[in-house]
């Protein structure tokens, strides 16, 4: 029972995309920038440490990066039961349940950290981890604080995010440590995110947000407000616009994926602070992260040392390390070749069909379990086309 998690604003680092722009997933770079309005290569590959923080940049870098690792882990074939995302994360989790289309996603994104940006310039805020209080003495400290500090992320057990004004959260830093914090820092942010500070920018996504189609999740997203699993369309425009005002529930949203049954956890995206959450949060879990190529193979290995499942667990698409997706080389419509029915052995090269003029060609050998995608069907880019068993 895979999760697929993704990380928000504060995975990012200068260069990221460095590794990644010879892989066939870069594709999605271009068409991000063409959403943006803006040169996201730019901002993978050549923007310094001190403007890539800046959230407008940081927000729009992450989500792009999430969903070039996310493509490339596509085209293993690997493909997860449920998502989950930290804060911007949630972006990701949507579009790769297929809620939302990626150029919506992007322009999202972008209004996301634009409205964010002009709500910190606007009313001075940072955030602080306390480390080594449970979350009730952390709420006291704030509490205590009596003023704009509140807790901003409930991230794992004796790890908590404070937020809000710079006199308020010092204060609430000091009367933390006064409770017995080990550790209580501020964190290189340029606002108070996830509290009530930011309510300028979620009146402003909320327009944003109205003028977008979703639609139901091909898989339950674990929300951060509610830490609960959503696969429906209709809740997601309510909870994105609460997220930026609430607490994001992030050690709550990996113990209900842990009581769910959800054992494995992949991070996809730069960076694995998200691993370690994990790690912290549910201590019997399986866990890794993608955040470069060469990760890859390691997922291939990770994901065949896991125990094989009953055949009573094989309900849906779970793919496991014996098994590829073959996925369209292109957008258009597709038309199935006739030699590529269930059962049908095959080898690396045999043409499955055609998407418009382009074929449609196996890079596996194995048996044929379904095609994914119907004759006629007008199909995705890397949209799954056939699913196989592999010899």
């Amino acid at each position: 029972m895979i999760v697929f998690t993704y990380p928000g604003q504060g995975s990012q680092k200068p260069a990221m995309g460095s590794e990644w722009a010879d892989h066939p997933s870069w594709e999605l770079v271009d068409e991000a920038s063409d959403a943006a309005g803006r040169d996201v290569a730019e901002l993978l590959l050549h923007t310094g440490t001190e403007e890539l923080t800046r959230t407008r940049n940081a927000q729009l870098a992450t989500f792009v990066t999430s969903m070039v690792v996310l493509d490339a882990v596509g085209r293993l074939g690997v493909v997860p039961t449920a998502h989950a995302g930290h804060s911007l994360g949630e972006y990701s989790a949507l579009t790769a349940a297929g809620a939302l289309g990626f150029a919506d996603a992007v322009r999202l994104v972008t209004e996301r950290g634009d409205a964010m940006q002009a709500a910190a310039d606007q009313q001075v805020g940072t955030m602080a981890a306390v480390l080594g209080l449970n979350d009730d003495q952390v709420d006291i400290a704030c509490q205590r604080a009596a003023g704009n500090a509140w807790i901003a992320s409930y991230n794992a057990p004796g790890q908590v995010v404070i937020a809000g004004s710079p006199d308020d959260l010092d204060k609430a830093m000091s009367v933390a440590k006064e409770l017995g914090a080990k550790r209580a820092m501020k964190l290189p942010v340029g606002g108070a995110f996830h509290t009530p500070l930011m309510a300028p920018a979620r009146d402003r996504l909320r327009k944003a947000l109205d003028q977008v189609e979703f639609r139901a999740p091909e898989r339950p997203i674990y929300a951060n407000v509610d830490a609960s699993p959503h696969d429906d369309a209709e809740s997601w425009p309510d909870l994105l616009g609460a997220q930026l005002c609430s607490p994001v529930r992030w050690k709550q949203t990996l113990r209900r994926l842990e009581a769910d049954g959800l054992d494995t956890f992949i991070e996809i995206g730069p960076g694995s602070v998200l691993t370690g959450l994990a790690k912290r949060t549910v201590a019997d879990c399986k866990r890794t992260a993608v955040s470069t190529p060469t990760d890859l193979d390691g997922l291939i290995e990770f994901l065949a040392s896991r125990p094989s499942p009953s055949p009573s667990n094989l309900e849906g698409e779970h793919l496991f390390a014996t098994e590829r997706l073959v996925v369209s080389p292109a957008a258009g419509v597709f038309t199935p070749s006739a030699d590529c029915a269930a059962g049908t052995t095959i080898t690396v090269g045999h043409v499955l069909g055609h998407v418009g003029s382009r074929e449609v060609v196996s890079s596996f050998s194995g048996e044929v379990i379904g095609v994914l995608a119907l004759d006629g069907e007008r199909v995705k880019p890397s949209q799954p086309i056939a699913w196989l068993r592999t010899a």
